[in-house]
């Protein structure tokens, strides 16, 4: 199931972060994106809110938790619904959490060192955070030409219009917070949805020929 998960993020190319202290708004969200297309999506839990939030959004699509540091913040969303986590740290305390609960972990890393010992560690999928600030699609092209198997998902102030380049670029998928959603309806967010699905799979029918 663990490795499902992974495949499936690694397949979509598109991850979604959601964060707000108001569950409602989060669930909402959840839905205009599912109903664009989305299976996974990531809820931070920074506010308690995001539990509840969890708990409903677990009833029409996968979540992953996010922003998970301690193993109280994993209990309570796994007990919420969700279905695996992701922290913006590497840790081993973490690693075993995973283990005994038998959740996939998304492990967070910064530098080409934290990404290469998270994949020694055996981390199937390491989010790169933050790539923006670290130099974005160059950043990323700089790691993978010197370690072109490590799975990295680059996020962090991430447009949507800058996915596809992200994807070129050697990334396995591409997470995406605020752009997504923050100042449009719900029917505009499917729509945005929609199109970044849609010119996703336009470049995995290009990039299937090269």
């Amino acid at each position: 199931m663990s490795e499902n998960f992974i495949q499936m993020i690694g397949e979509s190319k598109i991850y979604p972060i959601l964060r707000s202290n108001d569950a409602d708004k989060i669930i909402d969200t959840s839905k205009a994106l599912v109903e664009g297309g989305i299976k996974i999506l990531e809820i931070t839990v920074e506010h308690p809110q995001a539990y509840r939030a969890i708990e409903e959004v677990s009833k029409f699509a996968h979540v992953c938790a996010g922003g998970i540091i301690t193993s109280m913040q994993a209990d309570a969303a796994f007990q919420s619904g969700a279905e695996m986590f992701s922290s913006p740290i590497f840790q081993m305390s973490l690693i075993k959490i995973s283990k005994n609960k038998h959740v996939p972990f998304i492990a967070g890393a910064t530098t080409a060192n934290e990404a290469y010992e998270a994949w020694k560690s055996r981390i199937p999928l390491i989010k790169l955070f933050p790539t923006q600030a670290m130099g974005g699609v160059q950043y990323i092209n700089d790691i993978l030409r010197q370690m072109p198997f490590l799975n990295l998902m680059p996020m962090g102030n991430i447009k949507l219009n800058e996915v596809i380049n992200y994807l070129k670029s050697g990334a396995i998928a591409v997470g995406v917070g605020r752009d997504f959603y923050q100042g449009f309806e719900h029917k505009e967010i499917t729509l945005r949805t929609r199109e970044i699905l849609r010119q996703i799979k336009e470049y995995k029918a290009w990039s299937s020929k090269k």
